[in-house]
Parts: structure tokens; sequence; C-alpha cells
């Protein structure tokens, strides 16, 4: 069997073309088909204030002059060092406008990781919150940056005295965020921009097995990845409007697709500075007219009362996003029969937790997707539209124009003459589409050994297709362990720890062992009284002799990164 792609799969979006045509515009048309098209609608509502479609176009377009008239354009990088507020859309789009390039920065980064960054990526600008500038003036003296864009956290204002913050650090390269578009322009500039060549992203990996690499997105990559989520979650397709704005238009079965262009609302914290935050909820968003309550971080009780007071329409998010609301005492009390959708990305969602959220919110679709920041953000997801076959454990089928197949883990080389595995049989999972990666940032090595010249890329992920191309991801490559010769995913190990009702969260690592080579390790968050040995027997009735846990501890919290993805290293380096 070859690759499963959307021609192939027998299960699909409802009224969705295999194949979409992609217009060849730059990500800022995204921005201005949507304030063309939705106008006046709230497109962000964050701290109690509403920002318009038709504000946030001219907001970014004030901004992208105010970049131009300091001489950043394309070529430049401008490094956003942002959480969730309305300054980083309007910076995001500004700078994108501009024809600069976005690279997105985690704003809880150390001082070290953050220089590494702004110095690997060469970035001229930084934007950042006056809260969080601590760690941009440790990191500043070792990048090549040459201006600091300073946002006030209340978001009324800048600070009162960019020069004198952080012992007067940005006394010769500081600014005010509202002072960058003060008095400019509220059009769009002209800039010209080579979709297929000019990077618009250059976002950094997880860093969850190792030192972040950053990923190099054209523009096309971007329009390409929001029009295939957006398009296959709404059952529409593509289509430039007059002035040469992208939009979509619905041509699913009617009522098929729970909430119609322009009406959706979602609370959300997912991470802007994240791929999935970039594409799936900014990006997605606005392509079909979503009003976000934005969060800059996970404030339980206020999340779920504002999901009930704006009736929010979708919820999206990672494993660990979804149990922590799930868990709060309110959660039970609080009317969210709105809930139409909620989707999962970033991390496996367990089949337990699937059960949860289906109970949680019985008139909602329950759909889990899957990528990377190599494929932009996606490559696979569950069809969304209400008859839609959804495949529990599964992340779906490719959306449209992916190819996806499963090559053996230790294949010497991938690319389109490589056969693929027969179905059911797990290995590495190699995905193919126009929204995978140009390659990684000055690593033309570590880019020729995941990409071939030919467009497949090695995910590093272990899983399976089954006969009807729905993908189930077993583990990380670089996570599965080797006992005594056999190899053991972690992940299976991790799901039947979660199924006993008094475990919260568990992670499984491998503990070095001069004999076996590595002993399953479990560490283990409780929810309930639960002996380690209980544990253990627990989960080793129920696999065979090499799979067995070895050592289970017990953890206050497992740690994730801001995206939701457990950090094994940590767990690891704790061993």
């Amino acid at each position: 069997m070859g690759a499963t792609s959307s021609e192939t799969t027998p299960h699909w979006f409802a009224g969705v073309p295999h194949s979409l045509d992609y217009p060849d515009v730059p990500v800022g048309a995204i921005l201005a088909g949507a304030a063309r098209r939705w106008g006046d609608r709230t497109a962000l509502h964050h701290a109690g204030r509403d920002l318009s479609f038709t504000d946030l176009a001219r907001a970014s377009a004030r901004f992208a002059h105010g970049l131009i008239a300091r001489g950043v354009g394309r070529g430049d990088v401008v490094a956003l060092h942002l959480p969730n507020v309305p300054q980083f859309a309007i910076a995001y789009y500004g700078t994108l406008l501009a024809g600069a390039t976005f690279s997105p920065c985690n704003p809880l980064l150390p001082p070290g990781e953050l220089a590494f960054q702004l110095a690997d990526c060469g970035a001229a600008v930084v934007v950042t919150l006056d809260l969080l500038a601590g760690s941009v003036a440790e990191a500043l003296g070792r990048t090549k940056v040459r201006s600091v864009v300073v946002a006030g956290a209340g978001g009324a204002g800048a600070p009162a005295d960019v020069a004198g913050l952080c012992d007067g650090a940005f006394a010769g390269c500081g600014v005010a965020f509202e002072e960058v578009g003060a008095g400019r322009p509220e059009e769009f500039p002209e800039v010209e921009i080579d979709v297929r060549r000019d990077l618009a992203h250059i976002a950094y990996t997880g860093g969850t097995t190792g030192r972040s690499k950053g990923v190099m997105l054209p523009h096309r990559n971007v329009v390409v990845n929001t029009l295939q989520f957006a398009c296959s979650g709404t059952g529409s397709v593509p289509e430039l409007d007059g002035h040469g704005g992208l939009t979509i238009r619905a041509v699913g079965p009617e009522g098929e697709y729970p909430t119609p262009l322009g009406e959706g609302v979602i609370v959300s914290v997912a991470p802007w500075f994240h791929a999935m935050g970039t594409v799936g909820y900014l990006n997605s968003q606005f392509m079909t007219g979503t009003t976000i309550v934005s969060h800059p971080r996970l404030d339980v009780p206020a999340f779920l009362a504002d999901m009930e007071r704006f009736r929010a329409t979708a919820l999206g998010g990672a494993p660990a996003m979804f149990s922590a609301l799930l868990a709060d005492p309110s959660f039970a009390d609080r009317d969210l029969s709105s809930v139409r959708g909620v989707r999962s990305g970033a991390a496996p969602l367990s089949h337990e937790m699937i059960a949860r959220l289906h109970a949680a919110f019985p008139d909602a679709v329950v759909v889990e997707a899957y990528g990377l920041s190599e494929v932009t953000m996606g490559a696979t997801a569950n069809p969304t539209h209400r008859s839609g076959v959804r495949r529990t454990g599964t992340v779906g089928v490719p959306v449209p124009d992916v190819r996806v197949k499963i090559v053996a883990a230790d294949a010497p080389a991938v690319d389109e003459s490589t056969p693929a595995l027969p179905p059911g049989t797990e290995g590495e999972v190699c995905v193919h589409g126009p929204q995978v990666m140009a390659g990684y940032l000055n690593r033309p090595d570590e880019t020729a050994a995941v990409l071939s010249p030919d467009g497949w890329l090695r995910t590093g992920d272990v899983g399976v297709l089954d006969e009807d191309g729905y993908l189930s991801i077993v583990d990380r490559k670089k996570d599965m362990l080797l006992y005594n010769g056999y190899n053991v995913y972690p992940r299976e190990l991790e799901e039947k720890l979660l199924a006993h009702p008094a475990v919260a969260g568990a992670a499984v690592v491998g503990r070095p062992d001069p004999k076996a080579g590595e002993l399953p390790t479990a560490f283990v968050v409780r929810s309930g009284e639960v002996t380690a040995d209980e544990l253990l027997a627990h989960v080793n009735a129920a696999v065979v002799h090499y799979k067995k846990l070895r050592e289970v501890r017990f953890v206050d919290e497992i740690p994730v990164s801001a995206a939701g993805k457990v950090l094994k290293r940590e767990l690891r380096a704790s061993l």
C-alpha cells in the first residue's frame, strides 16, 4: 500500500474538495479578507475591551508603517516576546504586512534560551511586555537586536518610562508600543512579497527532547495550512474578495457543520507563540469570523466563567488544559451547552479523557488532530461535521493535499520511492504536502536528515495507519525505550495509568540501567489514594513481560511546555 491521502481515504470532510485551490497571497491577505467581511464584529475580547476586525486591521496597518519608517522590512526578523494580548495580534500582522519575518518567543523562556533564539534567528526587533522585559534586558547583549518595543501589561498604554525600564537597559533602543504606529496610515502598505520564498515565520521547535531549531515557513505555507484546517473544519473552499483579501465560502451540506461562519466564539489560552496557536487559534479563527476571548494564562475559574458568559461555541487546546477544566469544582455548575466543538492537539489525548469530554459536552463534536512545527501546524484531523466518522484514539485522516505514509523506523532515508508499510504496522510517520517546512534555519545537515529533496518529512513520531487511512500516534521515536532489546512505547503505559481512577496525570520515561538498558519508570500525579505497588499491579497485569513498569514515582505535577507537551527531558534529568 502507498501513502494515504485525501484521494484514498473513504471518510472525508463533507462537501470539501479533496484538493483546494490556494491563492498566491501573503499572510496579510487573511486579515484583509476578514476585516472587509466581518467588519465591526468583535475579533478580540481581552480584559473587558473589544477590538473589531476593522480596528485590528487598522492598528496592524499603523504598526506596519511604523516598522517601515524605522527601517524594518523584507529580510528583517521581528521577534514577539508576548503572551496572548491584543498587541500580539497587532504586531504579528503588522510585521508581516511590513514584509518582515515573524519569530515567536515563549515569554517564559530563561534569558539564556531567549538570547540563543534571538541570536539564532537574527532578530532586529523584539516586541515585549513591560512585566516580561527583564529577560529581554538580560539577553540583549548577546543578540543583534536594534530596537525593543515595549507594550503595557494593562493594555491601555505603554509604560510611563521605557528608557528607565530595567535600570535603563532600553535607554538607547526602547520605544513604546503605541508610538510605533502613532499617526501612521491605516491602509495596508504596498510591499513586494514573494509568497513562495519570503519567510513569514521562523518558528522554533518545542525543545522537548533537545535544543530548539528554527523552522522556516514561507508565506504560502502559512496561508495553505490555515486554509487546510479552516476549510476542512467548516466545510468551505477558499476565495478571494474583490480586493485581494482571502476568504472562505461554505459549501458543505446544510446543518452538518455545527457553527456557521461568522458566528463562532472561542475562549482561548492556546499560546499564539506556538504553531498551534498562531495558525489554529489566530489565523484560522479570524478566517472563519470567530470572536476570540483571549486569556494570557490559564486561570481555570475565569476561563470557565468566560465560556459561560460569552456562550462559547468551541473549546480547543491540549490535554493538560482539559484535565484542569474538568477537575475544577465550578465546572459542574457552569452552563456550557453552547459548546458545539472540542478540538485537541499538541499532545495525545488518552481514551479516558476522550470519554470524559464526550460526557461533559454531549452536544459537541470531539476531535483530535495531529501536527508539528515542521508542517507549519497540522497534517491530519478527524472530521468535524456531525455525521463524520471519528475514530477514538486516532488523529484522523490527512487534510486536503496531504499524504501520509508509515515507513520502517530504521529506514536510512525516506523519499517518494520508499515503500510504505502495510496497514496496521507500526513505523515512522512521514508527511508530504504544500505546508511542509522549507527547512531548519542555518542547519542544512539537520534539514537533510528529516526532509527529502522531493518533500517527504520524517516526523520522528511512531504511528499506525488503519485500512481507511486513519492515523494513530503510538509515541515519539525519541521517547521509545529499549528494555532488554525490546521496544517499549511509553504512551501505552501512560494510557493504562490514566485509566486508574486515582491517577490525574502520568508520564513514563526510561531510567538507565547497566543490564536492561532502560527501565520503564512512571511519574504520577494522584487524584486519590493509591500506592505505587497498586499502580504497578494495575498496569503490569495488562501488558507483556517486557513492557512492565519497574518503578512509580509520585509528583505534584507533570512538567509541560506552554503548548501542553510533556517535557520528558526534565523527567529524565530528575532520575
